[in-house]
């Protein structure tokens, strides 16, 4: 059936899963599980059209992975397929879950089989356990456990989500707008990825690559006779500063594209973007906290960091250790993964003429390994 679109949804904030990193990060080898949940529907060949929901802040870092068409989030998830919805040009769509990542193929047969039944097709689990509601024993047999993925007719599904009144699921907006839904037998491997638990309920997830990811950053700032110096966040003595957009902390500056580097994306410039008046005079600390955030939200630990500092002035030796702590803390590792070293150019180019410093940074990230806290 290529008369159908499939939208993923992957712009939640993963608030319940009570980790740094995000769930659509988790690695299945070195393919985040939003891409792998993508791809894998991808080779069905049932769809004419991918759509992945994404954050604002994750969506450019996901158009590095695969050629699928990107809708941003919105702040429900109602938003973010109404968002996604704009892209739909086929008749049908199927909505499902980027956390629902074993959805097996017979088990979408089944539900496509159905398309022309209703205007959604519904998937459900029975409940086996005793239900209390509102401390009144009911009737389990008429509970229903709604999954997804849910096929809509999308002319259906538009309408049904014109509205201001806010649901959980695709067949429960049609329902309320007058449309029907059809249920089928759901499929306990289906099971949707909530909180960190939920990991062992997922059989078709292989574990992390163990392969050990690197990158490296360089970065110059020129001398100016204003302002103070900072480098690797340590105040240093010395009558001149940097000239620089921000405090120009040089150290901090390569480090960041290190961290950029190895995992892949992008460069200080296309983050910080150095005609951007929000980051004028800013304590490039803060650049660096807010680096280190995605760093882990996408699914990276750092492994270590290797700093080198040219400079025939000012010296560094006595600052050295107090970098090593203030950098070791942002990056929430040991301070012995934190190395700091110091040089000068034997008076040879700019930096031997004091006129400015000159710092490589290295760093190496590997995968979070989700299978050790399943």
């Amino acid at each position: 059936m290529r008369d159908l679109t499939l939208v993923l949804l992957s712009a939640g904030s993963s608030s319940r899963f009570e980790l740094d990193i995000k769930k659509q990060w988790l690695r299945i080898g070195h393919d985040p599980l939003w891409y792998f949940v993508a791809n894998k529907l991808q080779k069905t060949g049932f769809f004419s059209k991918i759509i992945i929901s994404s954050s604002k802040e994750d969506i450019e870092f996901m158009k590095n992975y695969g050629n699928f068409t990107y809708a941003e989030g919105g702040d429900t998830r109602q938003q973010s397929l109404k968002n996604s919805l704009k892209f739909v040009e086929t008749d049908y769509v199927l909505v499902s879950d980027i956390a629902r990542s074993c959805i097996d193929n017979s088990f979408l047969n089944k539900i496509i089989s159905l398309s022309s039944d209703a205007d959604c097709i519904v998937p459900y689990l029975p409940v086996n356990d005793t239900i209390v509601y509102d401390n009144d024993t009911i009737d389990r047999n008429k509970v229903k456990r709604i999954q997804t993925p849910q096929l809509s007719k999308t002319s259906s599904l538009r309408s049904a989500l014109n509205t201001d009144k806010e649901f959980t699921d695709e067949s429960s907006a049609i329902i309320d707008s007058g449309g029907t839904r059809e249920f089928i037998q759901g499929d306990e491997a289906a099971h949707k990825i909530t909180y960190i638990g939920d990991l062992n309920k997922i059989p078709c997830l292989e574990a992390p690559s163990n392969d050990t990811l690197s990158g490296n950053g360089f970065d110059v700032h020129a001398f100016d006779d204003k302002g103070e110096m900072y480098l690797g966040g340590v105040k240093i003595d010395s009558d001149f500063g940097f000239k620089a957009h921000s405090d120009g902390d040089v150290v901090i500056h390569a480090l960041i594209d290190a961290l950029l580097g190895a995992s892949g994306m992008g460069d200080i410039g296309m983050m910080f973007p150095d005609n951007d008046d929000k980051y004028k005079g800013i304590d490039s600390k803060e650049l660096l906290k807010l680096v280190v955030k995605k760093i882990y939200s996408y699914g990276f630990i750092i492994v270590n960091v290797d700093i080198t500092i040219a400079a025939q002035k000012p010296r560094i030796g006595k600052y050295k250790m107090q970098i090593r702590e203030t950098l070791a803390k942002i990056l929430h590792c040991e301070m012995q993964r934190v190395n700091v070293k110091a040089t000068t150019t034997e008076k040879l180019g700019f930096i031997g003429r004091a006129e400015g410093v000159g710092v490589i940074a290295n760093a190496n990230l590997k995968y979070f390994d989700w299978q050790k806290i399943k």
